[in-house]
């Protein structure tokens, strides 16, 4: 009897040292897994910032568009898109709305909306520049963390997308 109560406290202690492994295994991969979030999230700020999503959209992506003649982008603070719905409206534009087309494959190469390869239509706002499928992904992940859900901007929330230069546009968090 003593032997098998010895024994089974070894399978216990092992089991107990698998399980310990198994945590640390997770919180060690979702640590990297969060931290490669976070520089998706960040070099979708920088793609938001460089190819003038604020101009249209805001800053915080709240409609509050930073240009008086650009046009008036949607509140994507409100928006129930999908990421996935969301890419595409990046990449294809909104033809008649103002929303502008960044993807250099749109319509041309990859149809958009369902439809197949074609000429892009006459009424679709001019965008600056195109992004590649990985800049327009970084920019959804960037929306799904930081933006979409979101209510009013806090002055934390200021402070992370101004960065070093916070103090010039945020108020001081509390």
């Amino acid at each position: 009897m003593q032997w098998k109560t010895s024994v089974l406290r070894q399978e216990r202690s092992g089991a107990m040292l698998y399980a310990g492994l198994a945590v640390a295994a997770v919180l060690a991969f979702s640590s990297a897994g969060h931290a490669q979030d976070e520089a998706k999230v960040k070099a979708g700020l920088s793609v938001w910032r460089s190819s003038g999503c604020s101009e249209c959209h805001g800053a915080f992506a709240n409609g509050e568009k930073e240009r008086d003649e650009a046009p008036t982008g949607a509140n994507l603070r409100q928006t129930r898109l999908d990421d996935a719905t969301i890419a595409e409206t990046i990449r294809c534009g909104r033809p008649g709305v103002g929303m502008p087309s960044f993807g250099a494959d749109a319509y041309k190469e990859r149809g958009c909306y369902g439809q197949p390869p074609g000429e892009a239509p006459d009424d679709l706002y001019p965008a600056g520049r195109t992004l590649s499928a990985q800049e327009i992904g970084d920019v959804v992940t960037y929306l799904r963390a930081r933006i979409v859900g979101k209510r009013a901007v806090t002055p934390e929330e200021c402070a992370w997308y101004y960065g070093d230069q916070a103090s010039a546009f945020c108020d001081e968090p509390k």
